[in-house]
């Protein structure tokens, strides 16, 4: 068992212990790395690797972090992780002298190292880098996991992301991946004339969706604010201002519950399209998730968790009340009243709350016996109105309104309106849900007096969406949780 002596403030094992003993030899001889302010790198593992002919015997200057050494006498072999990949370096007691090949001999694994050698092939094939210069830039005082193993529990991978980037290559291209998803987006909607805005995040009141948010205290004013769960509001109120076509991708925060699907913070791309209705929005995300599919995964048929979904097809179309009577038989169309949903409720066992009305019923019974169902891209449409406060009321159906949902996976992808212009009737459901408030709903909407001015001003016919950027990156990345595509998730503090 290592023996563990206290150090610096810290218990340090015996193998830490060793690498700290390194860097203070190090430090006595002038040599600490630590000291170092930077390094002349032209090049990364890929480049070398994908332009070999270009640069063989070409002097190069490569850094990362060692993986990898084997002795052998008066040679050596080790690899360097950089920013692309691995490298295979090549060191040799004649070309380096006694002293720096001897330093190192000494090298851990972990240590972060600068290499200056030319670039050649080996008897095997494989490209590499023959050292001139070998540069330790920073010392690596606590060891990685055992190489063959990596990281692999689960909790300590998200909380020592870190880590988790260095040893586990899928990983790391998962976030690579969600970084150019990100970028895909601004690309397409660039394409399409949007301009990105930023919008507060503290605010007085926090509209936009149902949801529970998190409350602050603001000092300088001494009033007591939210973080935002949701960028509507604000973005409406571009719309109003005369933008046209705006959208934001930011972090929004709602105090809810952790699982597979759910963070308490979490990326939201809402935007906004002035003179075009929810049909409108319904091109757009068809078109848009198409083109990130072709451009981040080289096609638009995907797979997630071995099952192929195709979103080169057209999506499909399908009502709500429609989706219900396709899995259950029941037509809620049909369904006059409240207490005629609850007792069909009560016979399905459908738990609902007193407070719930026909509206919130449907919603629960589509929740309970459809969304698993929808695992190729299906656009749900024509919500009740009583669980959408911001959208226009379907003309021909005033109990429905002109909203739709996206599902791939069983998964809702993106919520979308024809967004409410009429400040008259937007008073009034903000009206019902203060009532909600007050009956104790925590998620309930309370009435946004400056938003109510502002489309008093007047706003246009508008689109309206929302997309979770975190699911779209799961969905993309055939990745199993949320917590695997967001780099620091909310994780519980650990007690010292």
């Amino acid at each position: 068992m290592a023996q563990k002596q206290k150090n610096q403030g810290q218990n340090v094992s015996q193998l830490e212990q060793v690498r700290r003993d390194k860097l203070a030899e190090l430090q006595a001889a002038g040599r600490d790395p630590f000291q170092i302010v930077k390094y002349d790198q032209t090049h990364h593992s890929a480049e070398i690797k994908a332009h070999f002919t270009e640069l063989e015997g070409r002097d190069v200057s490569v850094a990362g972090r060692m993986m990898f050494k084997r002795k052998m006498g008066k040679a050596s072999f080790g690899n360097i992780q950089d920013r692309d990949g691995k490298i295979q370096i090549y060191a040799t007691r004649d070309d380096l002298g006694e002293e720096a090949y001897n330093a190192f001999k000494k090298l851990d694994i972990g240590d972060i190292i600068g290499v200056k050698g030319f670039v050649f092939a080996t008897k095997t094939g494989e490209i590499s880098i023959h050292c001139k210069e070998v540069t330790l830039l920073s010392k690596s005082l606590s060891p990685l996991p055992e190489k063959f193993h990596g990281l692999q529990d689960t909790d300590m991978r998200y909380r020592q992301r870190y880590v988790d980037l260095i040893m586990n290559e899928e990983s790391k291209n998962t976030f690579l991946k969600r970084s150019q998803i990100i970028h895909e987006i601004r690309t397409f909607l660039a394409g399409r004339d949007f301009i990105e805005v930023e919008t507060p995040m503290l605010v007085s009141n926090a509209g936009g969706a149902a949801a529970r948010p998190f409350e602050t205290h603001f000092n300088a004013l001494d009033e007591d604010v939210k973080l935002r769960i949701s960028l509507e509001l604000y973005l409406k109120r571009l719309i109003i201002g005369g933008m046209e076509r705006v959208f934001e991708i930011g972090r929004v925060f709602r105090n809810e519950g952790v699982d597979t699907k759910h963070n308490p913070e979490f990326t939201l791309m809402e935007l906004y399209q002035a003179y075009t209705d929810y049909y409108g929005m319904m091109e757009l995300t068809e078109s848009m998730f198409r083109y990130l599919a072709e451009k981040v995964c080289g096609s638009t048929t995907i797979t997630y968790a071995g099952t192929e979904i195709d979103l080169g097809r057209p999506f499909r179309k399908l009502t709500m009340v429609d989706a219900i009577k396709e899995h259950t038989g029941i037509d809620f169309d049909q369904v006059k009243t409240t207490e005629e949903a609850k007792k069909l409720a009560d016979e399905k066992g459908i738990e609902y709350e007193d407070r719930h009305v026909k509206g919130d019923i449907v919603n629960l019974f589509f929740d309970e016996f459809c969304e698993d169902k929808m695992i190729q891209p299906t656009f749900i449409m024509d919500h009740p109105i009583e669980i959408s406060p911001l959208t226009k009321k379907k003309p021909e159906d005033p109990t429905k309104v002109e909203r739709f949902e996206l599902y791939i996976n069983g998964w809702e992808m993106c919520n979308a309106y024809s967004e409410l212009n009429d400040p008259i009737d937007q008073r009034e459901r903000f009206a019902a849900q203060d009532a909600l408030a007050e009956a104790g709903d925590d998620e309930a909407q309370h009435t946004d007096e400056d938003f109510l001015h502002a489309m008093e001003i007047g706003m246009p016919p508008t689109g309206g969406i929302g997309y979770g950027i975190d699911r779209l990156t799961m969905l993309l990345t055939d990745s199993a949780a949320i917590r695997d595509v967001l780099l620091f998730p909310t994780m519980k503090s650990i007690k010292e």
